[in-house]
């Protein structure tokens, strides 16, 4: 991945936090934390 793209991706992530937290106060990004962190314990649980 070269620089150019990683600034990019990295753009595209702050622009979504920032709309999402403009919009409605984070609720999408709490609810893609909490679904995250499911899928952390699924995997955690087939270790």
């Amino acid at each position: 991945m070269t620089n150019r793209i990683a600034l990019g991706l990295a753009a595209l992530i702050a622009a979504a936090l920032i709309a999402d937290f403009a919009a409605n106060d984070g609720q999408a990004t709490i609810f893609l934390a909490k679904k995250f962190m499911n899928l952390v314990n699924l995997v955690k649980f087939w270790r």
